[in-house]
């Protein structure tokens, strides 16, 4: 069983837990303990730590966990029901590559079981890994990453930073689209950027993002998995001064975009790393997963989990038809991605894709929206 490669809470975190008020976050929580284990099939979110950094360039090769869980735990929970699980630790392996497999197949059991893994790290490569999970479920990926950089191979690179070109490159290749928030344009060089675009990529700059946080919902309402660099907060916010970040979303952004997962019903993991150990950046971190948890309590359960049946139909005409639905219970906009019969077709049937009341206005102005377009390309790719 994997999760025999867990380690289970200490007693003296245990003995923190049992200090905090009745009402906070960690009473509420099954913790993993030398004694006990929690009931996966009882539980909706399962919280896992990965102390594993070794993809960063850092000095200090060992990751504590515990200042973000007693800042997360000692928080107080909205208005939730879904149960909440602590699986405890993955210690790192003799090898990066054991780490990743540990991690990968305890993502793979926990989707399986409809059980939504929240993994702190630890370096960002640690994403791959849970890419890599979803080989087992058979089906395409979509990856969100909230980064300042890409994470390309490139020259003297570290894992943390070029896993992505992994995830593109390696067999079997079930990545459907990558989405990027928040690059930063002086970080990623003009070849990075031009092969985004040849991949059918998104990409959205910072700039973009902090003037309007809201046209990132529709990339997470369509992702999968949902990877966070906490240096794509800049240091004055998220307390990070050993690798220091001027620029970067300030904390409110980044808690606005991390509900926005939460919020996407299609959402099934979802992940924070490059934690650098420091204790601001800890209360950053804990507070992120508590917006997440938060959004995915408001989740509407609409497509891919409902029927069309609560959707107003569009139609607008272009050199083909373009059809656009409207959901009656949230307002929110699909876009109809056509399965095209004859062609290598990664999407085995017609596919509602999410866009915006915008991305039907440009429509009827005569304008193909833009991730209709690259969807229907890497459709056919």
């Amino acid at each position: 069983m994997v999760f025999d490669f867990f380690q289970p809470l200490d007693l003296e975190f245990m003995e923190f837990i049992q200090g905090l008020s009745s009402q906070t976050l960690g009473k509420k929580i099954v913790f993993h303990t030398e004694t006990d284990f929690p009931k996966i099939e009882s539980a909706r979110i399962a919280i896992i730590g990965v102390l594993e950094n070794r993809g960063l360039e850092f000095d200090n090769d060992t990751v504590d966990l515990t200042p973000i869980r007693k800042e997360l735990y000692s928080l107080f929970p909205g208005n939730w029901s879904a149960q909440i699980v602590d699986l405890g630790n993955i210690i790192g392996g003799s090898d990066v590559e054991d780490t990743y497999y540990v991690l990968k197949n305890a993502v793979a059991h926990l989707i399986k079981n409809n059980v939504l893994p929240i993994v702190i790290g630890g370096s960002q490569d640690l994403t791959y890994a849970m890419y890599r999970a979803y080989d087992q479920l058979e089906q395409m990926v979509n990856v969100v990453s909230v980064d300042s950089k890409f994470d390309f191979a490139k020259e003297n690179a570290t894992n943390a930073e070029s896993f992505l070109t992994k995830m593109i490159v390696e067999e079997p290749n079930n990545l459907f689209n990558y989405s990027n928030i928040g690059y930063q344009t002086y970080f990623n060089s003009q070849e990075e950027i031009d092969l985004i675009e040849k991949l059918y990529f998104d990409a959205y700059r910072l700039g973009e993002v902090c003037n309007n946080p809201a046209i990132a919902e529709p990339v997470f309402r369509d992702a999968d998995l949902v990877s966070i660099d906490l240096l794509s907060v800049k240091s004055s916010d998220s307390g990070n001064f050993i690798k220091f970040a001027p620029n970067g979303f300030n904390g409110k952004e980044i808690c606005a975009l991390s509900r926005y997962a939460g919020i996407s019903d299609k959402t099934s993991s979802f992940g924070v790393f490059n934690h650098y150990n420091t204790q601001s950046e800890s209360v950053l971190a804990a507070q992120i997963i508590w917006y997440f948890i938060e959004g995915f309590h408001y989740r509407s359960n609409e497509y891919p989990f409902g029927t069309k049946e609560n959707y107003i139909k569009y139609i607008v005409t272009l050199e083909d038809e373009v059809i656009f639905y409207k959901s009656n219970k949230t307002e929110r906009w699909w876009i109809e991605i056509p399965f095209i019969a004859g062609q290598n077709n990664k999407l085995k049937k017609a596919t509602l894709f999410p866009c915006t009341h915008n991305d039907y206005l440009s429509a009827c102005n005569g304008d193909v929206p833009e991730r209709w377009w690259k969807a229907q390309r890497k459709n056919l790719l």
